[in-house]
């Protein structure tokens, strides 16, 4: 590793603002400063011309490079994964499981913390069981089921160990204290797969919601629903897949403007095994997902996750939504890393921060990355 670089040429975005005829100055894998290119004493790196910014964040990954976490929840697969989002430019995400046995979730637990040294991952998402049937979308009914005294032990345990646990839960198979252990504990505790009410979402305490508008009870005129408590509760950030069909372009502008804070949006894939493959289709507790046209189904149309890398999803962002570009990329790196309260180390380029980058042209394609201050 070199002990010290700066990095010129390009416009730097370090998560805030810009910063033009700039240096990136990376020392043993962390950024030690943005200074003035006439200031720079050491080594240089000169990039043509583009923009320097922060590596992706995505807490909610289900899998990648032909990988599915539920299929094995292991220390290899987590480093596939990690591996397949990368040319993407995600170089910090959370492998995520989705509703399955108890057994499994140990599994994935266990392997989390066994992986802790894998590059780019940061923790785990364990999205389920404790959802609610009527909004199940692609996770079996089957496994779904109330959380459990054991249940909040084990996720206490693992949230003082992993770097981060984010747990998707829903108040019909949860109550409110266990939500206050698990935050006590650590853990990060969203929202998702639920039908539940307004004033019920907002007793919880939680402080997320998983990918927003879908799988949730919608904002109605005199029900405002799990939607409305995502926009309307100021301390609850909220993931969206941007993709055009998860979530109708018109919906996302509204709850741009509607959100309050200091709670954001943020971008998330809820990407699958497809990622970085041709396959298409994949299998998720025996039953077949087809991939078609962008779009990730069950035999029956559900939905199926996404055929999502987070770079396209930013793109989308500008381009369809039409949001500024350093909105855009703070959805995919700022915002979940002030999510999960790392962004001492995550989501900015900021002194003290890992060298997580990446070059951009003005096309916002996609010409370098660096995970750790090396180059991938």
């Amino acid at each position: 590793m070199t002990r010290k670089l700066a990095y010129i040429g390009a416009e730097i975005f370090d998560g805030e603002t810009r910063h033009k005829d700039a240096a990136l100055v990376v020392e043993h894998g962390r950024v030690s400063a943005i200074i003035p290119v006439g200031e720079v004493t050491c080594k240089t790196h000169r990039l043509d011309g583009g923009l320097i910014t922060a590596g992706f964040v995505d807490v909610q990954v289900n899998g990648g490079g032909g990988v599915q976490l539920n299929s094995d929840p292991s220390v290899e697969n987590m480093r596939a994964i990690c591996e397949a989002h990368l040319p993407f430019g995600t170089t910090a995400l959370l492998p995520t499981l989705i509703t399955d046995r108890p057994e499994k979730t140990t599994r994935a637990i266990a392997a989390a913390l066994a992986a802790r040294d894998v590059p780019g991952m940061i923790g785990l998402h364990l999205e389920g069981p404790h959802l609610s049937v009527a909004r199940k979308g692609a996770h079996d009914p089957a496994l779904i089921r109330k959380m459990e005294s054991r249940d909040v032990a084990e996720l206490s345990a693992a949230a003082v160990d992993l770097p981060s646990l984010l747990v998707t839960v829903a108040p019909e198979n949860t109550t409110p204290e266990q939500v206050s252990l698990l935050q006590s504990a650590g853990a990060i505790v969203s929202l998702g797969h639920t039908d539940t009410g307004f004033a019920c979402a907002r007793a919880m305490g939680a402080t997320c919601a998983t990918h927003l508008f879908n799988a949730m009870s919608q904002l109605g005129n005199r029900a405002p629903g799990m939607v409305g408590a995502a926009l309307e509760t100021g301390s609850m950030f909220a993931g969206l897949i941007a993709d055009g069909i998860h979530v109708d372009p018109v919906a996302i502008r509204i709850a741009l403007r509607a959100k309050q804070g200091p709670g954001k949006v943020f971008l998330v894939t809820d990407a699958m095994a497809t990622i970085g493959t041709d396959l298409t289709e994949l299998h998720l507790g025996g039953r077949v997902i087809y991939r078609k046209n962008g779009r990730l189904t069950l035999a029956d149309g559900t939905l199926a996750g996404a055929d999502l890398d987070m770079i396209s999803a930013v793109r989308f962002m500008v381009n369809t939504i039409g949001l500024e570009q350093d909105e855009a990329l703070r959805m995919a790196s700022l915002y979940p890393a002030q999510l999960l309260g790392r962004m001492d180390e995550l989501g900015q380029l900021t002194p003290g921060c890992r060298a997580d980058f990446l070059h951009l042209n003005d096309a916002m394609d996609i010409r370098a990355i660096w995970r750790g201050g090396e180059p991938t």
